[in-house]
């Protein structure tokens, strides 16, 4: 392909067939070249052999003698079309153009290689096209209904001595431009233009050829886009040498001016404004030209939105072509003239209140008797407002029952007063109301409390929804013309502002309510005065020194102010010092007694002491606390933390105020001894595998103790990082009772940990493997036994980590998986020696038959 590739110059594939007179344009281009991206072009033209110059789209000086006057004139010119081709544009082109046209490219190649010229056949022939209107007339004026059919007729004929064919379009002009309606194309083919193509596939636009080559247009159903100038486009067309088709002329003529008298469907009646049980009364109009024989087909509408389809809106009334109408009660529609039809809806309603909107049909005869609808039209809604009969009353809100305490009963009573001009299918309906009372100007909106529908349904609001469901409010009607309100327990929640609103609702003809009016009351402000809750909490320490072991124990007294039958709730805590891992906040909940005298353990987790903590009522506002066996670890405040509490309504308690009492300090002063943990290992890096001990060294100072004495939890943590930047999992521990419990560990490698002498715990890992490593440390609890017996324990000592390095034995890892590479290996070369072996001895093997020699004696070298 490399050897092949050189210049190619291209241009069509002749003979061109043009039509004199017209313009021509002969493109050509070149391809695989090398130099700059844009190329030059030189065209020349012979008639018998030699070749004159013509235009150069480098040499101003190209162009010879002959053709310097058509060059200057822009008869003929070079339209470059991109950098590597061009055009040759010859306008107006004549008998004598006709010849043979050479392109060629000036080399811009390295070496010599391709065709830097090509050569093309233009053939003129002469100007046989005839295109014409109807009759001869070069344009005629048609005025149309809408809904009307039309014809229009052209006529096109060719003489050319070449195989030609007609190309035939149909355009219109409504605008500044024409647009295709219909075509006729050079290969027999029928295409509508953009927009036609739903109308020719029903069959409203037609194209027809008839005698003496005319073309009819047949246009039914006209509309007012229809209107415009129509005009006959015909193009002439050749087949190429290549096959393609090409077009060589074009010619058009107008041939009518079309106008399409719009129907128009108004209704006479702008908005309408029509009271209560009065009669509603609409026409609609038809605008129409029509002057022969038309019946017309009448359906009035009713939409609630101006912006709904006919298929969103509701029929009431039609009357066909034959002025047959539809079955109505209230509703009629009657034939006022020839184009105007009335309706009539009496005794309206509310629900009546809307957008009425008539759509129009109308129809024509055939000559077979038949009837045709020629148009259709719907008219722009009108709206129509019914306004309401409204009832005149005034609405009245009075307190019969105001609260002076919280949880005391409030009631408000809503009556209806000065009722006049009300009908029997009036009925009355109420929502109660509640705003906030604030003393400054801020604006507060009000919040539902309860409303009633027209069917007496309550429906309550978002505010006491939960209330209203207990029944703690109460929503009733004592009387035709009185709705109440009642709060069993008013708290001071419900401080504020109540009002009342009065709907009115009216029955229509289908026997729905539709509200008609809403009156409010005034409000009415349900507040008294209060005084605030006051509490206080006094703890007293009963026995003012003690030891360990002992009991520890102490009152609280409460006192209150300004609270109704108070009950009280206790809650001991605790504040532990900073040392103290059990409480991140340094505050422990130890204990509590409710209102009810119902005791609850809190946070008290020390399993062997579930007894140890008593809480107690000694009366109604004192309470004990008692702590038996006090260890050092209970050193730390103790408080009393007190909450008042008021009955609420439906024996609910209320909570009213908290209080804090003093706090008593539990401090040991002891001479023990000082316990210190260390952690170590001999072996600090192990291989995979292998085993790594690590100890809990404990050491003493200060006073000796006795083994016997002293007990010890221990547990050991490992985190998995260099920084200690992760949380600690929990290995395994041991307490002091010997019991051992280990976590649930992923890899295989396994654990103990044993007490190897009194004061050394070690922690064995069997198997060792790559996620064993990590920093390491034990946390010790000491437990100590006192002069009186009992074991206390001591605070919690963390040791200092020490960092397991686990690394990979080489060789023990790379040791079968070679040994089992060499055995494979191996064995596939001995296989492979078999396979060679048996295949040259039996598959492979040929027999070669030797020719057989006779046995001669040897000449001596002197004979030869």
């Amino acid at each position: 392909l490399a050897f092949c590739r050189g210049r190619i110059v291209r241009v069509p594939k002749g003979p061109l067939i043009r039509v004199v007179g017209t313009e021509v344009a002969i493109p050509c281009s070149v391809s695989d070249y090398d130099g700059p991206s844009e190329q030059n072009f030189d065209w020349e033209f012979s008639r018998d052999t030699d070749f004159v110059r013509i235009v150069s789209t480098w040499d101003s000086t190209f162009t010879s003698e002959e053709y310097q006057k058509r060059v200057g004139r822009g008869d003929i010119k070079l339209r470059r079309s991109s950098n590597d081709a061009v055009e040759l544009v010859i306008r107006n082109i004549q008998p004598a153009d006709q010849g043979r046209y050479k392109c060629s490219t000036p080399s811009t190649d390295a070496t010599v290689q391709g065709n830097y010229d090509a050569e093309v056949q233009v053939k003129v022939i002469s100007d046989g096209l005839s295109v014409s209107g109807s009759k001869a007339r070069s344009s005629t004026s048609l005025r149309l209904s809408e809904g009307d059919s039309f014809k229009l007729r052209c006529s096109a004929t060719t003489t050319s001595p070449e195989h030609t064919h007609l190309h035939v379009t149909w355009q219109i002009k409504s605008g500044s431009s024409w647009q295709d309606i219909l075509s006729l194309t050079h290969e027999g083919k029928f295409q509508p233009g953009l927009g036609y193509e739903e109308r020719y596939r029903s069959g409203d636009i037609r194209l027809d050829t008839g005698a003496n080559d005319t073309y009819r247009l047949s246009v039914s159903q006209a509309s007012s886009a229809d209107g415009g100038t129509y005009r006959c486009l015909v193009s002439e067309w050749v087949r190429g040498a290549d096959g393609s088709w090409q077009k060589i002329q074009e010619k058009s003529v107008e041939i009518a001016s079309v106008s399409i008298q719009r129907t128009d469907v108004v209704i006479s009646t702008s908005n309408v404004s029509v009271t209560e049980r009065d009669s509603l009364d609409l026409t609609c109009n038809i605008t129409t030209d029509r002057s022969g024989i038309f019946q017309a087909e009448v359906m009035w509408y009713f939409s609630a939105s101006p912006d709904d389809t006919l298929s969103d809106a509701q029929l009431l009334l039609s009357m066909d072509r034959d002025s047959v109408v539809s079955d109505s009660t209230l509703i009629s529609l009657s034939h006022v003239d020839r184009n105007s039809y009335r309706l009539l809806v009496r005794d309206v309603d509310v629900e009546d209140s809307g957008y009425y909107f008539c759509e129009a049909a109308i129809w024509v005869p055939l000559h077979n008797g038949s009837w045709h609808k020629v148009v259709e039209r719907t008219s722009l809604p009108v709206s129509v407002v019914v306004t309401a009969l409204e009832p005149d009353y005034d609405v009245f809100l009075n307190a019969s029952k105001t609260p002076k305490f919280s949880d005391d009963p409030t009631e408000l009573n809503c009556r209806i007063t000065n009722v006049q001009d009300t009908e029997a299918n009036i009925r009355f309906s109420v929502s109660w109301y509640y705003r906030q009372h604030l003393p400054s100007d801020d604006v507060v909106t009000e919040e539902l409390l309860a409303t009633m529908d027209a069917d007496w349904t309550l429906l309550p609001g978002d505010r006491g929804r939960e209330r209203i469901q207990n029944g703690e409010i109460i929503f009733s009607k004592k009387s035709p013309d009185t709705f109440s309100l009642r709060i069993q327990w008013t708290s001071e929640s419900d401080r504020g502002d109540y009002f009342c609103v009065i709907s009115a609702w009216s029955r229509h003809r289908n026997n729905s309510w539709v509200k008609s009016r809403d009156v409010s009351s005034a409000s009415v402000n349900i507040f008294w005065a209060t005084q605030d809750y006051t509490l206080t909490v006094e703890a007293v320490k009963l026995k003012p020194f003690f030891v360990a072991g002992h009991t520890f124990e102490m009152t609280c007294k409460v006192s209150s102010k300004n609270i109704k039958t108070p009950r009280y709730s206790v809650l001991i805590t605790a504040e532990k010092p900073l040392t103290d891992q059990s409480s991140p906040n340094g505050t422990t909940r130890i204990i509590s007694l409710n209102q009810d005298s119902v005791v609850r353990l809190e946070d008290w987790t020390d399993q062997t002491r579930v007894d140890g903590v008593v809480l107690e009522k000694v009366q109604e506002n004192e309470f004990r606390y008692r702590m038996y066996q006090t260890q050092i670890s209970d050193a730390g405040l103790y408080r009393c933390v007190v909450t008042a509490w008021s009955p609420g309504g439906g024996g609910m308690w209320r909570e009213a105020v908290n209080g804090l009492s003093n706090p008593i300090q539990i401090d040991f002063q002891t001479s023990g001894p000082v316990f210190n943990v260390s952690v170590h290992s001999d072996s600090p890096t192990i291989y995979q595998g292998e085993v790594a001990d690590l100890l809990c060294i404990i050491t003493t100072e200060g006073m000796p103790l006795e083994p016997d004495d002293m007990s010890f939890d221990v547990s050991w943590f490992a985190v998995r990082s260099f920084a200690l930047d992760r949380e600690p999992v929990l290995l395994a521990s041991l307490d002091r009772r010997g019991i051992v419990a280990q976590s649930r560990r992923n890899g295989s490698s396994d654990l103990s940990l044993e007490r190897i002498s009194p004061l050394e715990f070690r922690l064995r890992v069997h198997g060792c493997e790559d996620h064993d490593f990590g920093n390491h440390y034990c946390i010790v609890t000491p437990w100590v036994r006192s002069a009186t017996g009992v074991w206390q324990r001591e605070p919690d000592i963390k040791a200092k980590p020490i960092f397991l390095s686990v690394k990979m034995d080489v060789l023990n890892a790379f040791k079968y998986p070679l040994l089992i590479g060499i055995g494979l290996a191996t064995v596939i070369g001995l296989l492979s020696c078999l396979i060679g072996y048996c295949s040259s001895r039996w598959c492979c093997k040929k027999e070669v038959q030797e020719t057989r020699r006779e046995r001669r004696r040897l000449m001596s070298m002197e004979m030869d």
